[in-house]
Formats: structure tokens, sequence, C-alpha cells
């Protein structure tokens, strides 16, 4: 019911930047919170940075001061500007987002992630 489409992605020389994109569509009601995960083979996804409906923002400790997320509300988006990009931020990139399906009770919630998005960051 709900899909993400993520963009953005690709590669770039170690000290570059990138911009990620993802946007939401589908039968949504409200978007709680919009997340950026990363994962390389062998280790667990983990989290980037997670924005939420009141703009409070988190990120990862390796990433603070390099990445910024944000959103657009109107367009349901939320996006990752990756600056001072290094090698080991080469990952793929995910976005999850979690919200409401319906106004009233029962309340019916989603939990969705997208396709993944390559990043590859050469030294």
């Amino acid at each position: 019911q709900v899909q993400l489409v993520e963009s953005g992605g690709g590669l770039v020389q170690s000290g570059g930047s990138l911009r990620l994109s993802c946007a939401a569509s589908g039968s949504i009601f409200s978007i709680d919170a919009m997340s950026w995960y990363r994962q390389t083979p062998g280790k667990q996804r983990e989290l980037v940075a997670g924005i939420t409906s009141g703009d409070s923002t988190n990120y990862a400790d390796s990433v603070k001061g390099r990445f910024t997320i944000s959103r657009d509300n109107a367009k349901n988006t939320v996006y990752l500007q990756m600056n001072s990009l290094k090698p080991e931020d080469t990952a793929v990139y995910y976005c999850n987002s979690r919200g409401r399906l319906n106004f009233g009770l029962p309340i019916r919630t989603y939990d969705t992630w997208g396709q993944g998005t390559q990043v590859t960051v050469s030294s």
C-alpha cells in the first residue's frame, strides 16, 4: 500500500557530495518518521539519519557534520545530503518510512522500506 522510491546514488570520489531522495506514495494518512539506513556485505543495516514529523533529527556519530537529512512534507519526500564523503560511506542506502494509513479507529500503521540505492566512494 505504501511504496518508497529512492534515487540519487552513484559513484563519487572521496571528498565529493551526493544527494539521495526518497519519495513515499500510496494510501498514507500521515508520516511519523522517515529515515536512511545503510548496509554493507556481511554487516547489519545501520541507521544513518532520521527525521520525525516534528522535524527532530538524529544522526549516526560517523556522519554528524557531514550529512544532513531534510524532508518536504508536501511531497512526502525525504532527502539525505551527503558531503565530504569517505570510502567507508560506501554502502547500499535504504529509505524507511513509518506512519498511519487512516484516520480514526482501528489505527492502521505501516513500516516500509525502499529497494535501496548504491553509493560508492572511491579513494
